[in-house]
């Protein structure tokens, strides 16, 4: 057996390696993304595991397929990358890692959201200033006091809510699945627009659709309560990023944590130090005073690392001996 690794970073490889070893399968490593020209490296092997974040080219299935191989291991929980329709018709199966480290995400989630609440940047650019007086500008809320809305609530989700209601928050939600929900922990409600307009602090858990692209825009800002704060730690599309930086200017939000950035992929994970930032939607949010913004890093830990790449070796090798994997998406 012999897969084809793309999109490999440096820390990634030991753990590719040591997989290899240890399951006696042949692994060939390339930093490369897989796209149209790179998937030609392809011919011969059995699988395919990728990770990267900008959309796939269309003409990779046909080629794929061409070479006899029936599957791409993302690897990431997030597959909107993909275009599972095509895929499909090339009989190519699409999978992902549904779950590698929900806890290193939520904590993260937790972290960036009492970081805002105790005006933790300008707390720091007071104090690179030799600033230490007490003014109100830096003073904060106690987490406990306030009501946290959690759309989404999977396995990400139910630690969130679990962490936060554990400081002594209120915590409502919406999830569509009816199943395994934690009504003592969560005060689960209607719709996100119900959960939200009560909310301090809404935090987005949630898979991307084609019905929730954008569901958190102009109109859906309006039904928060003035002054919320927004944490988003999942996929970027989630929110429209022109109407975030509206809200926020006009104090409909007080404040934003963004991990992710729904045109991200010429950018993330690179170093663009010497880069000028073409992209001024995302210039502007780097830039906004009220927005901490990481790199898609809420997932970034040992743990979560290791998993992914073992998940997406383990799918891969599933589908090649089996004709499938449990984590199929398509």
């Amino acid at each position: 057996m012999k897969i084809k690794v793309y999109g490999i970073r440096d820390e990634e490889r030991p753990i590719a390696e040591a997989w290899a070893k240890e399951h006696g399968i042949e692994v060939s490593l390339t930093d490369k993304p897989l796209t149209k020209e790179s998937v030609e490296e392809a011919k011969g092997f059995d699988g395919v595991s990728n990770s990267q974040v900008f959309p796939l080219d269309q003409e990779v299935y046909a080629r794929l397929k061409a070479f006899g191989i029936k599957q791409i291991a993302q690897r990431s929980a997030g597959y909107d990358m993909y275009d599972l329709a095509l895929a499909s018709a090339h009989d190519i199966i699409i999978s992902n890692v549904p779950s590698y480290s929900p806890e290193s995400i939520a904590e993260y989630t937790v972290m960036v959201a009492m970081m805002l609440i105790r005006q933790f940047e300008g707390i720091r650019q007071h104090v690179s200033e030799q600033n230490f007086s007490w003014v109100p500008s830096i003073r904060g809320r106690v987490l406990g006091d306030m009501t946290v809305a959690v759309i989404g609530i999977g396995r990400i989700g139910k630690i969130v809510a679990k962490i936060f209601k554990g400081f002594g928050c209120r915590v409502v939600g919406y999830e569509i699945d009816q199943d395994n929900r934690i009504p003592d922990i969560v005060d689960y409600k209607a719709s996100a627009e119900e959960a939200v307009k009560d909310a301090d602090i809404v935090t987005l858990h949630m898979y991307p659709s084609e019905l929730n692209y954008h569901q958190f825009n102009a109109d859906m800002f309006a039904k928060f309560k003035k002054g919320a704060i927004l944490m988003k730690m999942a996929r970027g599309v989630l929110v429209d990023t022109e109407d975030l930086l509206a809200a926020l200017d006009s104090g409909q939000l007080a404040a934003a944590g963004i991990d992710t950035y729904e045109a991200e992929g010429p950018y993330v994970p690179k170093n663009c130090h010497d880069k000028v930032i073409e992209d001024q939607l995302f210039k502007s949010l780097l830039e906004h005073e009220k927005v901490i913004y990481t790199p898609h890093t809420a997932f970034y830990t040992d743990e979560a690392v290791k998993n992914l790449v073992e998940g997406g070796l383990n799918a891969t090798k599933e589908v090649i001996e089996t004709g499938d994997t449990l984590n199929r998406v398509n």
